[in-house]
């Protein structure tokens, strides 16, 4: 009986394994929020980057590396610094852009198109990078807002662990929240490291996702318009 009980407990862990790899290969996200504990930022960035870089150093050293080489020594402290003060720092709410809006004076009542943000993320199910550019568009509600902060908010909720569709979502809804306007459209064209340089190593791939609300959801017009102007030639 035990050994029955040993063997399906063993074919259970070895499914729920299997089944978690499938995830990750397919890069399936599980919800819109980004996935944290409620005591995410009880800890602060410095006691997070002494445990990470202890902890590196320990894959590292299982890998078989020599930690003593002057060139691995300072590694594992330079990986922890980066994950929490500048790849992952999209993670901390107390780094998320505070955008000034100012009154629309001007009256201009087209849309205004961002194109080409270039953006930077890692891909939550192997933590290696996707790249790509961003294109975003809205129309004003009697507000404008400062174009640099449009690339901060692009930036900012790419430097966490990320799914694209994902990734895409949360800056469409901040940008309307932020804006005060449903007429907001995101456009995300990216290449992922997980696809090119491991799995089915396609180097020429890439996946682009979008965002479409209000007009640009609703209006034919105004969303051929969005992606004429990202066909133009520079």
């Amino acid at each position: 009986m035990k050994q029955k009980e040993t063997m399906l407990n063993t074919m259970g862990i070895n499914g729920l394994s299997a089944s978690l790899e499938d995830l990750g290969d397919e890069h399936v996200g599980t919800s819109f929020e980004t996935p944290l504990r409620d005591d995410a930022f009880k800890m602060d960035d410095e006691l997070k980057v002494e445990l990470i870089e202890k902890h590196f150093k320990e894959i590292m050293h299982i890998l078989g590396l020599d930690l003593s080489d002057d060139s691995l020594k300072g590694t594992p402290h330079r990986v922890a610094k980066m994950y929490v003060k500048e790849v992952f720092a999209g993670l901390n709410p107390k780094n998320k852009p505070e955008p000034k809006l100012f009154e629309n004076k001007y009256k201009y009542k087209e849309m205004l198109v961002e194109k080409d943000i270039t953006f930077f993320s890692h891909c939550e199910h192997h933590f290696v990078p996707i790249s790509g550019k961003a294109h975003v568009a809205y129309i004003s509600n009697g507000n404008v807002i400062g174009l640099s902060k449009i690339n901060r908010i692009v930036q900012y909720f790419s430097k966490r662990p990320q799914v694209q569709e994902r990734l895409t979502m949360q800056i469409g809804n901040e940008l309307k929240e932020v804006l005060g306007t449903e007429d907001v459209a995101v456009i995300m064209d990216a290449y992922h490291m997980c696809v090119s340089s491991r799995g089915i190593n396609d180097t020429n791939s890439s996946t682009v996702t979008s965002f479409y609300s209000g007009k640009f959801e609703s209006d034919e017009q105004s969303r051929n318009e969005f992606l004429k102007y990202l066909s133009l030639k520079k």
